[in-house]
């Protein structure tokens, strides 16, 4: 005859070992994840950190320095240029084409280096000025190194930004047909030149 009674308590005990035996599979599956996600989160952590450190230990980059550079004269293209820092006179030149044919580059400093809103003249054969290059936009002709509009010669007046031979026929032209400028302000009178372009010569020019 069979035993139910046996037969109900080995299935309790067999019921009984196998929740307990899914519970230690589902801890140690659990914890071995755990683990895992731990591991990768170090592994991430250490990652950021080498690149932190990649980051600052690396050397930053200097930007490079712009100049811009006015090319008058005797070139084959006449205009503003722009050149890294540590340009020379040459470097400008090339740029601008070339000296002409009737170019005088005797007086030109051609290793000099370049500053920003420095104004360069190449004078032709026989010509006679003061300055060739006028750095930060001065001249040499007139008080505290500014340009004197009443006695600047044409190739003077060129050497200042935005005059060009045109502009500064009409400048002579005005004094002489007006008499000598009284103020810096009378500059505005002349047809082109408006407010943008003396508010840049306001500075680089004098009447004494």
């Amino acid at each position: 005859m069979i035993d139910w009674l046996k037969i109900n308590k080995n299935s309790v005990i067999i019921g009984v070992g196998g929740v307990v035996l899914c519970s230690l599979i589902f801890l140690l599956v659990g914890k071995e994840e755990e683990q895992a996600i731990q591991i990768s989160e170090q592994m991430q952590e250490g990652t950021l950190e080498e690149n932190e450190e990649k980051e600052k230990g690396a050397p930053q980059q200097e930007a490079i320095k712009r100049l811009m550079v006015d090319v008058k004269g005797f070139v084959h293209h006449p205009g503003v240029y722009e050149v890294e820092e540590g340009s020379r006179v040459q470097d400008v030149i090339r740029l601008a084409g070339g000296l002409r044919e009737n170019a005088d580059g005797n007086g030109v400093n051609f290793a000099m280096r370049v500053e920003d809103e420095m104004v360069l003249y190449i004078p032709m054969i026989g010509e006679q000025i003061e300055s060739i290059v006028a750095a930060n936009n001065t001249s040499s002709s007139g008080e505290e190194g500014k340009v004197n509009l009443n006695k600047a010669t044409e190739t003077e007046l060129q050497t200042l930004p935005g005059i060009g031979p045109s502009k500064a026929a009409a400048i002579i032209e005005y004094r002489e047909s007006n008499g000598e400028f009284a103020t810096i302000e009378d500059l505005q009178n002349i047809s082109g030149i408006g407010e943008k372009t003396f508010e840049k010569l306001k500075d680089l020019v004098s009447v004494k």
